[in-house]
């Protein structure tokens, strides 16, 4: 079995991870009731307890359950961590495991690389070595951070690239939250896979659901205990925070990633197979996420769906955590992760009913990469998380491009970034030449639209 390690850089990265950490443990509790120590629990925590008892006190094969998260919370800010050990999580997290400062990194990217960066490496260095040493067999570290702020982008991305360099084998799998437009930091080109979420679109989903809750519309009712919103498992607070229910969305995607790591199933996905599928060159490794059912995430109880209605919505742009719609847009590849009660069979039908509607790349027409976990999240009685490689993430690109461009020529905010010591302006210059060049790969995909094998024109992307 594989173990990963969940580094957690950031308020929102904290947040967002505690949720994560939160919704495992209930996943794992209502699977192993008894609460022995197994290879499923083992993916993500350790026991620290290694006593072994029996009935009576005698000794047997069953070991006591005396779970630690295998994680590292990093936050230059120390309000948040100080919250979760605070909170009923308190007892999952080595206190070994965190670093924390009074000051922040004060929403300035050069602050949390430049500063914080160079201050802390030898100390992430160290938390990072323990984690390993912790883990039999150390497939993926996932990074969750924001990039609109000084300690989650600034460190967030100093981190990557120790990573990089102290473990070049293992998997990057990064998660990023994107709260503004106008922000513009250097694109992590080290990662293996990223998935961002613009806090604009989490919002949008957000919005639809209060709006049909409101409307009354297909008998909604609303929960009075839901596992994805309510924030009373993961931090002691004392009222709801704006931001809960999305970032509580984001965490129930990173348990459906999961799934597979963390249960059995008929058709397992590894982690490392969905960077070999869905990644055919390194730089396009930005991944398009969408899941359903989408309101069962949120305080609503609706009608059950037909299970092909789960594989449609999936493909539409109203289920897309990101403001996109991939129909209208090309496919490098795709993958299908399905929890619960859902046979092969099922998932074969919905592929060929989909096809004729989804354009993929003419060198890859069969890119379809298929799982079947057998047990569903918590209260439901299946789940599809869909994530594909598309040239709808182009758009994206491309405004964020714009509106940066529009602050950059008139040096708006310019003089924060370059106060901090080895900051150059050559940094923007670099980070806008990296964007460029991205949209221009995408460009040249978009371009082999309808065009015959023989006539493609050979890709520029550095491999």
């Amino acid at each position: 079995m594989t173990q990963s390690v969940v580094v957690q850089v950031g308020q929102c990265g904290n947040q967002i991870g505690c949720c994560f950490w939160d919704l495992a443990l209930r996943e794992h509790a209502a699977v192993n009731q008894k609460g022995i120590y197994d290879e499923a629990i083992s993916s993500f925590f350790r026991n620290v307890d290694t006593r072994v008892v029996g009935d009576g006190g005698s000794i047997s094969k069953g070991k006591i359950c005396s779970l630690k998260a295998r994680a590292v919370l990093i936050d230059m800010e120390e309000g948040v961590v100080n919250e979760i050990l605070q909170g009923p999580l308190r007892d999952v997290f080595d206190t070994k495991q965190l670093i924390t400062d009074i000051s922040g990194s004060g929403n300035n990217w050069a602050v949390g690389h430049r500063v914080f960066g160079s201050l802390y490496q030898d100390q992430i260095l160290e938390k990072l070595r323990k984690s390993a040493e912790h883990c039999d067999c150390l497939q993926c570290f996932f990074i969750i951070h924001s990039m609109g702020g000084g300690t989650g982008s600034g460190l967030g991305t100093f981190l990557l690239k120790m990573l990089e360099d102290e473990f070049p084998e293992v998997y990057r799998f990064v998660t990023s939250i994107y709260p503004s437009e106008y922000h513009l930091y250097p694109l992590s080109l080290i990662a293996s896979l990223l998935m961002f979420f613009p806090r604009k679109s989490l919002f949008d989903i957000i919005s639809k659901i209060d709006l049909m809750v409101n409307s009354g519309k297909l008998g909604t009712t609303v929960k009075p205990k839901s596992l994805v919103t309510s924030s009373s498992g993961a931090l002691k607070t004392r009222h709801k925070k704006p931001f809960d229910a999305m970032n509580n969305i984001v965490a129930n995607l990173l348990l459906n990633l999961t799934s597979s790591a963390r249960f059995e199933g008929s058709l397992n996905m590894d982690l490392n197979e969905i960077s070999m599928n869905l990644v055919p060159f390194p730089q396009l490794h930005y991944l398009v996420s969408s899941l359903t059912p989408l309101y069962t995430l949120t305080d609503v109880n609706i009608p059950p769906r037909r299970l092909d209605q789960m594989f449609s919505d999936a493909f539409s742009k109203d289920h897309q955590l990101l403001r996109a719609d991939p129909k209208h847009s090309l496919y490098l590849a795709c993958a299908l992760m399905v929890r619960g009660n859902v046979q092969i069979s099922d998932v074969r039908r919905n592929i060929e009913r989909l096809k004729p509607s989804l354009q993929f790349v003419s060198w890859n027409q069969e890119g379809w990469k298929t799982s079947l976990c057998s047990i569903p999240p918590v209260g439901h009685s299946h789940s599809l998380l869909a994530l594909a490689n598309n040239t709808c993430v182009k758009p994206t690109f491309m405004e964020l491009k714009e509106r940066f461009m529009r602050l950059y020529k008139k040096k708006a905010h310019l003089h924060h970034y370059l106060q901090v010591e080895g900051m150059e302006e050559s940094c923007f210059t670099e980070a806008v030449s990296s964007l460029s060049a991205l949209i221009q790969e995408y460009n040249q995909l978009d371009a082999t639209k309808n065009m015959p094998v023989q006539d493609l024109p050979r890709l520029s992307i550095a491999m």
